[in-house]
């Protein structure tokens, strides 16, 4: 099983660079950059792509309708360049919240625009003269422009992963994409997903070997149990605020996805005590269960043993998210972390 992080330079760039490049001396092998509503993921990968030397850089994601697929390509191809061949491009619809919320653009149709999206930067990629006609783009749009094609050189290896949830959009990944970025993964359910998954692989002719599968989840040691049920209890309403707060009121695809997993009702019990201003109260309602299912806190030998039942559920990347107050306190996690891993064989 690889091993990867994700990071986000909102924190700051001192911080955000001391820690990927400590990581890539523990052995890490790729890391990945979020932008959400904070700092933009492109230009933080150019500056790690400049100070590193071999892990694989990511973006981790890119949202769809926040920049056309074009210049999506542009970027990766950029990337890709200046990382010596390092780069993988993760892109995912986001949501309405902070698509149409932050970007002033509509969130409609995230099925149609991720294919077509994939499309058009597939013909960036191969060098070919950009032309598509379909329900979201028109490339060139009608009147006197022609096709033309970036004067970048050429890159069709550049892999493409897409961060999906949903069952028609886990259905279109494994149809189309390289690999799958997922998170809310409880790998006891894994089956919500990978039906979907296998799915697309079916339809696309291919098989789980052509996807890499990549899930995330917080990593964090305790001493003892005394000490676990504080960690746990620290983290609900982290979990919390992912089934309540995250997205609009009516689209929430994290509370969706721990409802396929088999939390359905305390995941709409949570999600209403949110909505209601009840924070406290939503907190009180997520389970032991909920927080350790989907994340590898625990004692050492809890986080061991569940590791090895993420590889065994079909993760091929692991991405750790250390748990730690200053950059070295979760270097410390990730290097307990990245041992535990390699110790799977």
């Amino acid at each position: 099983m690889r091993t990867a992080t994700t990071v986000e330079a909102s924190r700051g760039r001192r911080e955000t660079l001391d820690f990927v490049l400590e990581a890539e001396k523990l052995g890490l092998d790729e890391c990945w950059v979020a932008e959400a509503w904070g700092s933009d993921a492109p230009s933080v990968l150019g500056y790690l792509a400049a100070r590193t030397e071999r892990i694989r850089l990511g973006s981790g994601i890119i949202q769809l309708g926040t920049r056309t697929p074009v210049a999506i390509a542009q970027a990766a191809l950029t990337l890709a360049d200046l990382s010596d061949g390092r780069f993988a491009l993760g892109l995912g619809a986001s949501g309405p919240q902070v698509i149409e919320g932050l970007h002033g653009v509509p969130f409609a149709r995230p099925l149609t625009r991720m294919r077509e999206t994939v499309a058009v930067i597939r013909q960036a990629f191969a060098g070919e003269k950009i032309a598509f006609s379909g329900k979201e783009f028109e490339i060139p749009l009608p009147g006197e422009s022609r096709p033309m094609r970036l004067s970048t050189a050429p890159n069709p290896d550049i892999p493409i992963h897409l961060a999906t949830l949903s069952p028609k959009l886990l259905e279109l990944t494994g149809e189309i994409a390289d690999g799958w970025l997922g998170t809310s993964f409880v790998p006891e359910g894994a089956q919500a997903y990978f039906l979907h998954l296998d799915a697309g692989l079916a339809k696309g002719g291919r098989s789980r070997a052509d996807l890499e599968v990549c899930q995330g989840a917080e990593v964090a040691f305790a001493r003892d149990e005394d000490d676990l049920r504080g960690m746990v209890a620290s983290r609900k309403a982290e979990l919390a605020f992912s089934l309540g707060g995250m997205g609009s009121a009516k689209t929430n695809f994290y509370n969706n996805a721990y409802s396929r997993q088999g939390w359905a009702e305390a995941a709409a019990a949570v999600r209403e005590r949110w909505q209601a201003g009840d924070r406290e109260g939503a907190a009180a309602l997520v389970t032991d269960e909920m927080v350790l299912g989907t994340t590898l806190i625990g004692t050492e030998p809890m986080v061991a043993r569940r590791l090895r039942v993420w590889r065994d559920a079909g993760v091929d990347t692991v991405r750790l998210y250390p748990a730690g107050e200053t950059v070295a306190d979760r270097l410390a996690t990730l290097g307990r972390a990245l041992d535990l891993v390699r110790a799977l064989g």
